[in-house]
Parts: C-alpha cells; structure tokens; sequence
C-alpha cells in the first residue's frame, strides 16, 4: 500500500489528524503536545526549506543527535525529498563524524548541540563537502560554512508552505518516493577497519511494521516512553513503529531518576529499552529490600519464588515451553494444571502484599517492555516475568534494519523469539556449512524483506556477510525449535555487545593492552553484562623486573598474579593504555580483570593460527570469569 515512510505517515495523518504524535518537554520541564497534523506541517516546511538550501532526491544529510521531538520532524523532512539521511549521536568521536560525513559527501548537517558541534568543527578541515549546518539548540560558527537554527530553519520553511505552490510541490516529491529508495546509512563497527555503511531502505522499515502489528496487538491512542538513541536502527524503527500505530512518542532520558519520574508522570503503556535499564530496575528493588525488616525480605524472596514456579507452570499449561519434536503439548497441561492453579492463589498474595509496589513505579498503565541490543540474562528476565512485568525480547542486527522477531505478547513462549512472516531463517554448522536441525546450536542466517540493501560503497564487505542465495550471515549463535521460532545463545564472531547495547570490538582494545611491557595475553570479555572484563596473562619477566627495580619483595613467580602491587600495575596500564585520549568511548574501557597463572597454548587456548578460541577460553576460566562480573 504505502512505497515510503513518509507515505505511511501522510495515511495516518489522514486517518487521525489530531491524535498526538509527540510529547516532549519545554525549558520547564512539561510535556507538550503535537498532533500528527502539526508534524506533518514542520516536516514539510523544514523539507522545502532543506530544498531551497539544495538538498536534492538522492542526497546524503548528515543528523547528529539524540532522541527528541525535532530529531523525527528533521527525518521525515529529508525522507520527503527522497534524501537519506546519516545519523549518529551525542557519544560520537571525532574521527566517527569525520569518516561518515565524508564519505557520504553530506553537505548540509543537523547538530543537536554545542557539544556535537564542537567535535564537527574540529574536523571541518577535512571536510570539503560541508556547506551548512543546522543547530537545533546552542550557538556557533565555523569558517566557510553556514550556521542556521533549527527554529529560524522552520519558520522559512513556514514561509515557503504558505507561497503558491509551495505544498503541491513537496507532495509530488513525496509521491516519486519508492520503496527501493535509501532512507538512512546507519555507520556501524565491524572487526576490523573504519565503520560500515549499512543502507536501509524504505521497504525494509515499512516490512517490519506490518509485521510487528501481527505479533503486538497495539491500540491506538497508547504513549511510548522513547529514552534510547534514536540513531540506533532499533529506536529508530519503534518511531516508525509509533506513527504506524497511531500512538504518541514521549521523549525521555536513559537516567534512572528522570525515567522512572517520567514514567509516573506519564503512565506510558510502552517502554522500548535495553537490558541495562532492567537490570537497573532489579538492583534498584535488591537495595531497597536490604533496607526492610528480615521478616519482610523473607516475604518477599518466599512470593517471588512462588511467583517463578507459577509461570513455569503456566508455560506447561499453555503450551509455552520450546519443541524440538512433535508431539502433543496434553501432558503438560494435565501435570501443570493443579499447581498452576495453587500457585496462582500465592502470586495472587504476592501480588497484592509485594510486587504491585514494583510495577506502580512503571506507572498505572504499562502493559510492557520491549527490549532490544542485546541478550536478556536469564536472572532479570525471570525476576520481571515472575511479578507480573512483561518484557518482550526483540532480535536484530543493524543489517535488518533491524528487526527479526519478537516475542508475542501477551503470551511468549519462554526464551524464544517469534519470526516475523516472510522471514526465512535457518542454522548452520559454521565450521561445515551444514543446515543443522531443530534443537542443534549453530550460526543463525536470515533471508527477508528486512536485510538490507548493502554496505554503502562497499561491495566486497557486503558479498562476505550475505551470501549468494541471500542469507545475511549473523554471526550469532541460535537455537531452532519446530515452529521455527528462535533463541539466541552465543555469538561466532568477536563483537560484544554490553548490556546496554553497546557493539564493541575486542580486538582493537586487546591489541592496544597488549603494547604494554607487562602483559602477554589479553582477552577482553563483557557478553551482556554491563561492563567489559579482561581475562590477562602477565608477562612474568618484565614484571619480575618491574618488582625488583622498585625493591618490591616477593616470594616466586607463581604467587606474583595474586600480589596486590601487580594488580595496581595492571590497572594502571589498563588507564594508561584505553582511555578517550586514545580514541576509546567510555564503554570500551575494561572495568575489572582477572590474572591468569600461565601463557596460552597451542590446542587449548589457541589455534592452530595462534589464534585465541574464545569459547574455549570462556569455558576453561569459568571462575575467573564469574569473579569478574560477580
């Protein structure tokens, strides 16, 4: 039906022009309203005003900002025009907005702030294509280039609308629009060398709606709390998701205190996030029990425990639990029915005496939780399902722009994700190539409207990640059951990703630990936790040398990985060497490590190439692992 994003959302507005589109807050802190009309006459005043200023079909426009009401009015009025745009947020480095602005040949730049306008001028040098840039808050100037203000940007574009012909001739550009059309080129790391292009286009994003419809049953009117970079694919398809679905997008910020206040103010049905913001959610109950009576912590731990019985039970009875073979699902539901429903009276107490506290900090009308970026650990999935809080574990990649499958609501089968329609996914031995069956581990591959159109100018990266037949290549660990739902379990490839949803490459930063005198071996950890990890092999000599030059005695070599002063050694190489002056994020910094007592070996710790095999290395230093995330 609709050929662009900007065509779905002129349908809406048609079907509900006075449904609220956006909540976001004034210099005082309120919530205001807009319509869907009133996007849609910014989007198209700031479109012919971006045309006047020569952006054109086909165009890069570079959009560095976090989520907030002109971030979305700023996207559809360069989707109007059959523009792309290339965003990026506030926690860009120099060097990121230098190579994505330049390589897209982006003249003209939307810049939420003085902070990222600061990192843009400093790389101004080498970029030749620039030509304006737009500010939406804060003040500043760059030599050769033209700065505008979001709000005097606007009104021009009011100006513009209201002249003869100024309307008609953006809607004709809105209906050139295709579905094959680029709409964004969302810069994303890979192992190795600078970020990759990936080109999504409008069909992809436009797929995943229908789709999300069929698994999520949305009301019209519902309020989503957007906290989470709406650079990322995954908050930047939930604004699509939004406008699709007639709800309001209220703009809030992943801070703890400011969240949960916006939520009480706001009492939003829907909250999209990453496990980070759970896991916060969860410690923040751990301490506030530890400040109640004995008797009533007692309580609490005897109701939840019954509460995660319940919903075991309730998987059983409702056929809830993953099936490798078929059969039917009779007997689970003669053995579950009876405790189900003795275990449902305690939830129920529990409920009243103790959970209900909980949920009321999401407000009177939450009905869940949509999470994305990364794994759920299991520990926090149970806690939020056990009381009553539903979290809804999504699946993607940057490179399906990004959506894959979701867990139905309101009932999800337990730790599997379902598969969108038209999406054909299949699990391969990584080694061999071999399709593997249900139930067996092996890379995940998906072939669906949703992959993307390729790596911008790069042709060779993309023909490695998606093969001749179309499958994209995740590099993920899966699971298959018989339905053809999914679950994830691992990864092939190195990249981490923190809890909080952030992709990091382990490789730069072992290289870079590795240049220290006193460390041989380092191998950086951190899957879905909230912080990264290194398991290192010392150097024994040079830190021998190190002890004996400062006259630090010791006994031998096996006690010097349990001394504290090599420990301070380690931790201040760790500073010295990734830190943001060597053009690390804060996120890429290792928290907490572990000493390990001997060098790594050929047929245990590595291959044959000297290379480290993670996944055995995970497995053979269990304990050190669990000590650094403990």
């Amino acid at each position: 039906m609709y050929r662009t994003i900007v065509q779905m959302f002129d349908g809406k507005v048609t079907e509900s022009p006075l449904a609220v589109a956006q909540m976001g807050k004034d210099s005082r802190g309120a919530f205001v309203p807009v319509t869907f009309i009133q996007l849609q006459e910014r989007s198209r005043a700031l479109a012919l005003a971006l045309r006047e200023l020569g952006v054109k079909r086909g165009d890069a426009v570079g959009l560095l900002s976090d989520n907030r009401p002109e971030w979305l009015s700023s996207d559809l009025a360069i989707l109007s025009l059959g523009a792309a745009d290339v965003p990026r947020g506030r926690d860009a480095m120099p060097y990121e907005i230098e190579h994505i602005l330049k390589v897209t040949e982006a003249e003209i730049v939307f810049v939420e702030n003085n902070e990222l306008f600061g990192k843009l001028e400093s790389v101004k040098e080498n970029l030749p294509s620039l030509k304006a840039v737009i500010l939406f808050e804060g003040s500043g100037e760059i030599s050769g280039v033209r700065t505008i203000m979001y709000e005097d940007l606007l009104k021009r574009g009011m100006e513009l609308l209201s002249a003869p012909g100024g309307r008609e001739s953006v809607e004709h550009e809105i209906l050139l629009g295709s579905e094959n059309d680029t709409a964004t080129i969302i810069f994303t790391s890979g192992t190795t060398g600078l970020p990759k292009g990936v080109m999504i286009t409008h069909g992809n994003f436009l797929y995943q709606l229908g789709e999300i419809d069929k698994i999520i049953d949305f009301k019209p009117g519902w309020k989503w709390l957007s906290v989470l970079p709406v650079w990322h694919a995954f908050e930047r398809i939930i604004q699509y998701v939004s406008l699709y679905e007639l709800s309001t997008l209220a703009y809030s910020k992943p801070i703890g205190k400011i969240m949960l206040t916006d939520l009480q103010r706001l009492n939003p049905e829907l909250l999209c996030s990453v496990p980070r913001i759970w896991e916060t959610v969860k410690a923040g109950v751990n301490q506030s029990l530890k400040a109640k009576k004995p008797f009533e912590r007692k309580m609490f731990n005897f109701f939840l425990a019954a509460a995660k019985r319940y919903r075991h039970y309730e998987n059983l009875v409702f056929g809830l639990e993953p099936r490798f073979t078929k059969g039917s699902n009779i007997w689970g539901k003669i053995i579950g029915t009876v405790p189900y429903l003795l275990y449902g009276i305690l939830y129920s107490i529990g409920d009243r005496l103790a959970f209900s506290q909980i949920k009321t900090k999401f407000g009177t009308s939450f009905i869940a939780g949509i999470s994305g970026g990364g794994a759920m650990s299991k520990d926090v999935d149970e806690f939020f399902n056990a009381i009553g809080v539903k979290l809804l574990n999504g699946y993607g990649m940057t490179e399906t722009a990004p959506v894959v499958g979701v867990a139905a609501y309101p009932h999800a089968k337990k730790g599997f994700i379902h598969t969108f329609a038209g999406t054909e996914l299949k699990v391969i031995d990584p080694e061999t190539g071999k399709e593997l069956p249900p139930g067996m581990m092996g890379e995940l591959l998906i072939r669906g409207p949703q992959v993307m159109k390729g790596y911008f100018r790069d042709e060779e990266r993309t023909n490695r990640i998606i093969d001749r037949e179309g499958f994209i290549h995740t590099g993920d660990l899966a699971i298959l059951d018989i339905d053809g739902d999914f679950s994830i379990v691992g990864r092939v490839k190195d990249t981490i990703v923190l809890s909080g949803g952030e992709n990091i490459e382990p490789v730069p930063i072992e290289n870079a630990l590795k240049e220290s005198e006193y460390i041989d071996t380092a191998v950086v950890i951190g899957q879905d936790e909230k912080y990264l990890g290194a398991l290192i092999v010392i150097n024994e000599k040079n830190v021998e040398r190190y002890l004996k030059e400062n006259h630090i005695p010791y006994v031998n070599r096996e006690n010097l990985k349990d001394m504290e002063e090599i420990r301070h050694l380690i931790n201040s190489e760790l500073a010295r060497l990734v830190n943001s002056s060597k053009g690390f994020k804060s996120y890429e910094q290792v928290s907490r490590f572990a000493l390990l007592e001997k060098p790594f070996t050929v047929g245990r710790e590595l291959s044959a190439k000297q290379e480290v095999k993670r996944a055995e290395v995970m497995k053979l230093y269990k304990e050190e692992v669990e000590s650094i995330f403990r």
